[in-house]
Formats: C-alpha cells, structure tokens, sequence
C-alpha cells in the first residue's frame, strides 16, 4: 500500500505541511518518496516587465533555488527516516498540475500528497487550484493536505480584525500568492 509516493513541493508552509504528511505515510507504509518541484517558466514570463533583466539569467536562478530547495525537503524527508529522491522539472508549455500528474504515471507513484490552502469563492476563481485540477486528472489517489489556519489575532481595540493579510511568496522565485 503506498509504496510510491510522490510529493509536490515549492518551499511554501502548505507545501511543507503536506510534506511532514507525505514523511509519516512513508514511515507508515515504508513507502519511498519522490519530491517533485517544478519550476515555472510560465507563471515567471508573466511576470516580467521592461526592467526585469535577461530571462536566462533569471531561468538558472530558478533552477539553482529549485536544487536547493528540494535539496532541503531531501534532507528533511531523510533525516525523519523515510527513502527519499528527488526530481526538478521545468514547466515551459503546460499547467504545473499536469506536469505532476505526468511524473506520477512515468514513475509510477501509488498516491500524490499535496499541500493546499483550501481557498473558496473569488480567491478560488482568480487564483485556480493546481490541487483540484491534479485531483480531477490523477491515476492515482491524491491526498490533499490543508494546513492549520492560523488564528486570528485581534487588533489594538480587542476585536478580531476583518481585513485579511495578503502575503506574497517567492519560495522559489516563483510568484505564489497566499
């Protein structure tokens, strides 16, 4: 049961959660993990503007980052006790759900853990969900795992505040917007 596990990872706190996951049903299962990061090229192209410099400078940049950061979960994975190796691919012409879709037939994984915000509504519609479009298309089971919200902290009068925080990540100098 499980023996093949394939965990998508960027470096963000959801990603990470769903790869403390991943570990523990490794253990469990004495699975072996492949961490999958995908680096971007798309989601990065957009993003440019005039002043953005030489976009071959800026792909190598991502991939070196994309070394280190699985290099990180690696490490993690492996000092938790779990068979881990590692797979950087470059997205340069479709959805990073379906590149890890791909990755998990061509190796061929048993299950794909994710981690995910759960976003609902507008964020939702103008965000997309890769976790949803990978759980749509996936030969396989996909576990989905939400981080804990974090508690909201209430302002200077004592009150929880309604205005929500829009952090913007670049984990991997791709742009993730949470």
């Amino acid at each position: 049961m499980y023996q093949h596990i394939l965990v998508a990872v960027d470096g963000s706190p959801t990603s990470n959660h769903g790869l403390q996951e991943a570990i523990r049903m490794a253990r469990l299962t004495g699975g072996k993990l492949r961490l999958l990061h995908v680096v971007d090229v798309t989601s990065i192209a957009l993003s440019f503007d005039a002043y953005a410099g030489y976009p071959s400078n800026w792909l190598e940049g991502l991939r070196r980052e994309g070394e280190r950061l699985l290099a990180d979960s690696e490490a993690v994975a492996a000092s938790a006790g779990a068979d881990v190796e590692i797979v950087l691919r470059d997205n340069f012409a479709v959805p990073v759900h379906e590149l890890i879709v791909a990755e998990a037939g061509a190796w061929p994984a048993d299950l794909i853990v994710l981690g995910t915000h759960g976003r609902r509504g507008i964020g939702r519609a103008v965000l997309g969900s890769s976790a949803e479009n990978v759980l749509r298309r996936s030969p396989v089971p996909v576990l989905l795992v939400r981080s804990p919200e974090p508690a909201e902290k209430p302002d200077a009068s004592g009150k929880n505040a309604s205005a929500k925080t829009v952090r913007v990540n670049l984990p991997s100098g791709a742009l993730s917007v949470e």
